[in-house]
């Protein structure tokens, strides 16, 4: 696979060429009459031309080929990708899932596109206004077929097995415990080693961006040097009519036939990417006195909406880290909340939920429908003596959480057959600890 290089920082105006043709990228204008080795200037637009600065998203790529030399797009069946959520009727219970099951290789080959699953969502793709959250379940390589989003961006979320991802950026290797984005209208391929599975966050019409820090300053959480960005490389591969390009347009998925291989970029600028970042480079915030701070604080990333401070999603890690408060019940606290919360584990075990919820799996715990940890969970915490302790070490939890209701798939609620009928039962044994006649119950220390 030899190193992969990268330029670091998040949103930055970045250029690159490959080593191979240097020069390759024009001097002092973007589209020259002919552009250096006679390549295809082509801009790829990630906002409308009149966005704010601040919010404007371009790149400029050039190509051997441009990327309209196509065949016509033709509709294809798109498996278990969908964007109807009135597949089946609401649910609002507690509801998990056990690990999803990963097809064989020995008995049917399935890659990254074939193996998406979608697993909930809300919200409307032509209206730009929404989100979807997949499961990728796969165990081969895409071969000569790439794919690109026209609804909206990619957040991957690996679980099992690395991924080598091909975009026309550049190459990416992107193993468990790390993430990446691939943004709207991106071509990518995924080459996969093993029986590969990890979840993925779609958002439609808005780019996920650093959460503001307010009071806590400057820096802290995600930085932003630690978001990696590939540098240009190009293959000069003819595959005469023999390449796909796979295209989910509103909700759909289409497929078009060309001779060349998509990643043919030379050089590009801009600041419209993909990019990758590591979870354990997160600085970790929280409490050092007593109680808890809201999750919140874990934010590593936060697709806006339009209403200041509620995010269309938000994706949240709960890393490794110091428990110091005092007096406190530690675990998260019970919660009823206007958000929806979905929640995967990458690696180890959660800390409210020691037993069902295991990695590859995942819990969605829908607008206002309570949840917390389970008795066992609870009892443990609430005699604890709290000295200072590692939380979560060898383990990496994450959510991702939406203003928007989340309605499940049939695929969710019934094909997948994984999900754990049996979720309730870990509040049963929560029993009543009230003593009316006596308000300062006995401390543990």
């Amino acid at each position: 696979m030899g190193e992969m290089l990268y330029i670091s920082g998040f949103g930055n105006e970045c250029a690159s060429e490959d080593p191979r043709c240097p020069g390759s990228l024009p001097e002092g204008q973007n589209n020259p009459q002919v552009c250096p080795y006679n390549l295809y200037a082509e801009q790829l637009s990630g906002s409308a031309f009149t966005c704010p600065r601040s919010t404007n998203k371009r790149s400029w790529l050039y190509r051997i080929l441009p990327s309209v030399s196509h065949k016509p797009f033709e509709s294809i069946d798109e498996g278990h990708v969908t964007h109807n959520w009135d597949e089946v009727d609401p649910d609002p219970n507690q509801l998990r899932w056990k690990p999803f099951e990963i097809p064989k290789a020995s008995q049917k080959k399935v890659d990254f596109v074939s193996g998406l699953h979608t697993l909930c969502g809300a919200g409307d793709i032509k209206s730009n206004n929404g989100l979807a959250i997949h499961i990728f379940l796969c165990n081969t390589s895409m071969e000569n077929r790439c794919f690109y989003n026209s609804d909206g961006d990619f957040l991957i979320v690996p679980q099992k097995g690395n991924l080598l991802i091909y975009t026309e950026f550049g190459k990416m290797l992107v193993q468990p415990n790390e993430i990446c984005v691939i943004q709207r209208g991106m071509r990518f391929s995924i080459d996969v080693f093993e029986e590969t599975r990890g979840y993925l966050l779609e958002v439609y019409g808005v780019h996920f961006e650093l959460p503001d820090l307010g009071p806590i300053g400057a820096n802290g959480l995600a930085n932003p040097r630690d978001f990696l960005i590939p540098v240009a490389w190009y293959e000069d591969r003819q595959v005469p009519g023999g390449y796909t390009v796979i295209n989910k347009y509103q909700g759909k998925l289409f497929a078009a036939k060309q001779d060349v291989s998509p990643f043919n970029v030379v050089a590009w600028h801009g600041n419209y990417t993909p990019y990758k970042y590591n979870l354990k480079n997160f600085m970790v915030i929280n409490s050092v006195a007593f109680d808890h701070a809201d999750p919140s604080i874990f934010t590593v990333l936060t697709a806006k909406s339009v209403r200041p401070g509620v995010a269309i999603a938000d994706f949240v890690i709960f890393p490794p880290r110091w428990g110091v408060a005092d007096k406190t019940f530690r675990p998260p606290y019970y919660h009823r909340n206007c958000m929806s919360e979905f929640m995967g584990l990458i690696r180890g075990h959660y800390e409210a939920k020691q037993g069902g919820f295991l990695p590859g799996g995942g819990s969605l715990h829908s607008t206002m429908t309570p949840h917390g940890p389970d008795a066992d969970c609870f009892e443990k915490a609430s005699k604890a003596k709290l000295a200072p302790e590692r939380i979560a070490d060898g383990t990496m939890a994450f959510m991702f959480e939406s203003s928007l209701s989340l309605a499940v798939t049939k695929w969710g609620l019934k094909a997948s057959k994984c999900l754990d009928e049996n979720y309730y039962k870990c509040w049963e044994p929560l029993k009543s600890h009230f003593t009316p006649n006596s308000r300062n119950p006995a401390e543990p220390n």
